[in-house]
């Protein structure tokens, strides 16, 4: 009896392991066509905005090309360069698009992104001469969205609207004091004297500090230059205006750094006069986008100049 009693319970085990097994092949076998049908939607997706992207004709009337700039200007958003660069290049091209409007929404970001959008704009306005460039402003158009907005024609604002904000800043911070406290010591070597500079672990010396606010001096008269240069004998000279103060739309017209009240329609249709609007705006895809949720940012440092403009909340 103890020897079938022995048996039936091998015999069990095996059945047990087994079910376990065909329940754990079963689970792999779930996951690997989930995983299998995600890459191919995934594929099919791709293939389409990059037929949509290429292959698109071309509109057939005439039209107002609109491009979106929002959020923070720098190198990997939807706000850089690039993106920019690319849909303007298409706007001023597409002979059916009679006007550009750049509709700005940002708080600042990258002096070189801001400068290469910049001078595209300029560079097209020479090349293009009789297919005119207005920025409208929605709430914000400040710091290096100014920069860009200088740029062109004409500047349409909200009476809502902040613009401004000319000015340059580096931004980080200083640990020093409570790594004492804490009895940490900070082991930094380099070879350079200044190799270490704005280390926040490490205290600021009163070089390093003039070196700096030199380099802010130096960004800021370039964008000081742009200024004039983009709003000519419109800007109503006064200290105010480069002291990295914002104003609202209709305080901004009076200072000459917008031209007048409009929107997006009011302008396409009443000074452009192609009241039809089209976007050029750059989409970011949806593999873009699926890649970023797999990738992982990395920083600029601690600390990094800009035209970043951070007001307090509005209450």
């Amino acid at each position: 009896m103890s020897e079938n009693n022995w048996e039936r319970d091998v015999l069990e085990k095996l059945m047990f392991q087994t079910l376990k097994e065909q329940r754990a092949r079963r689970r792999w076998g779930i996951f690997f066509k989930l995983v299998t049908l995600f890459l191919i939607i995934f594929l099919i997706v791709s293939v389409r905005n990059f037929s949509f992207s290429e292959g698109e004709g071309a509109p057939v009337q005439p039209h107002t090309a609109v491009i979106e700039i929002r959020g923070t200007i720098e190198a990997t958003g939807n706000a850089s360069a690039s993106n920019i660069i690319k849909a303007l290049d298409r706007a001023y091209k597409e002979p059916m698009a009679t006007g550009v409007i750049l509709k700005i929404n940002s708080p600042g970001g990258s002096p070189v992104q801001a400068g290469m959008i910049y001078d595209e704009i300029r560079r097209l306005r020479n090349t293009y001469p009789d297919k005119p460039l207005y920025v409208v402003v929605e709430e914000l158009c400040a710091s290096g969205g100014y920069y860009i907005a200088a740029a062109a024609d004409k500047i349409y604002v909200d009476k809502a609207s902040i613009v401004g904000s000319i000015g340059v800043m580096i931004n980080g911070f200083g640990v020093t004091g409570l790594m004492d406290k804490l009895g940490i010591e900070r082991r930094l070597l380099t070879a350079g004297e200044y190799k270490g500079f704005l280390d926040p672990f490490s205290p600021q010396t009163p070089q390093q500090i003039q070196y700096a606010q030199s380099m802010l001096n130096q960004i800021h008269q370039q964008f000081i230059e742009v200024v004039r240069e983009g709003r000519g004998n419109r800007l109503k000279e006064n200290r105010e205006i480069y002291s990295g103060l914002v104003f609202l739309g209709p305080e901004a017209i009076k200072l000459g750094l917008a031209d007048d009240l409009g929107t997006v329609e009011s302008v396409a249709r009443d000074v452009i006069k192609s009241p039809e609007t089209v976007d050029y705006t750059e989409q970011e895809k949806l593999s873009d986008r699926v890649l970023k949720k797999f990738g992982a940012s990395v920083g600029y440092g601690a600390a990094k100049a800009g035209f970043d403009w951070n007001p307090l909340p509005l209450r």
